[in-house]
């Protein structure tokens, strides 16, 4: 193990959830405005993740006011304090940025929804949810 590896490791000790493309996320980042701190909320579907280990970052597109707006978040950041899932969409792609040109209902994800059967077998059942 090469040094880089070792300090990365030491690095790695936050905690993430597991989530993926496509998927409705809230992340919560650090904002110093002068000599206070505060904590500021953005939500939206993740359309790409990359790199690895510390290096991993996810850009994640929401629309405000009518406005398409997307932001870069290094996942293990100092400034990023929480990621929660909202909602896991189901989509068949690796990178998400055909949905830059889409507008109003075109720009649904499907979402999964897991239901707990009684042998304790999910089922996994789709319908389509967005913003729109």
């Amino acid at each position: 193990m090469n040094t880089i590896e070792r300090i990365e490791k030491q690095m790695i000790q936050k905690s993430i959830p597991s989530f993926s493309i496509g998927d409705t996320v809230q992340v919560s980042v650090k904002v110093i405005e002068g000599d206070r701190e505060r904590a500021q909320v953005f939500e939206g579907h993740v359309i790409a993740r990359r790199g690895r280990n510390t290096r991993e970052t996810i850009t994640v597109r929401k629309i405000s006011y009518g406005v398409g707006v997307e932001r870069i978040f290094p996942i293990y950041s100092p400034f990023v304090q929480d990621i929660k899932v909202i909602r896991q969409g189901r989509v068949r792609r690796a990178k998400l940025y055909y949905l830059r040109e889409k507008k109003g209902r075109n720009m649904r994800i499907e979402e999964k929804e897991t239901m707990m059967k009684g042998a304790g077998a999910a089922e996994t059942k789709t319908s389509t949810t967005g913003e729109g």
